[in-house]
């Protein structure tokens, strides 16, 4: 039997990664009111999740936001995370009509209800964005 690889945990990376994918206001929603309710759970996260998991080689982090946005969906019930991850694949490099694409090809694996949902937070979150613009741009005018 081959013999375990140990985890390679880099709290410093996984910080610095959330920093690049994540704007400073989902970091304080997310991270901020969960370490309220579960002290420490927020850096346990972003420990192994980010400065573990996301420090693999293997995928770029466009091809793990593409797998994110899959697996979300998939679940159903955890839109507020698949939001997040849908800001974090624009971040990254992603096309809105990829991001679509990526709804629109789950529907025959996961079901046209939950890909229906999967596009929902999507319209919604490119609406906020849309909005945001719209707002940064009459702030020039």
């Amino acid at each position: 039997m081959k013999p375990l690889t140990p985890a390679v945990l880099d709290r410093a990376a996984g910080y610095r990664l959330v920093g690049e994918i994540q704007d400073e206001q989902e970091q304080l929603a997310v991270l901020g009111r969960l370490d309220e309710l579960a002290p420490g759970f927020p850096d346990w996260i972003v420990t192994a999740l980010f400065g573990g998991t996301y420090q693999r080689e293997g995928l770029a982090l466009r091809d793990r936001q593409v797998a994110n946005l899959a697996a979300l969906t998939a679940m159903g019930g955890v839109e507020p995370q698949l939001a997040t991850h849908v800001r974090v694949s624009l971040r990254v490099g992603m096309a809105r009509e990829e991001i679509v694409e990526v709804m629109t090809h789950l529907a025959p694996y996961v079901g046209v209800p939950r890909a229906l949902a999967g596009l929902r937070v999507v319209a919604a979150v490119l609406a906020d964005q849309d909005g945001d613009q719209d707002a940064e741009q009459d702030g020039e005018r």
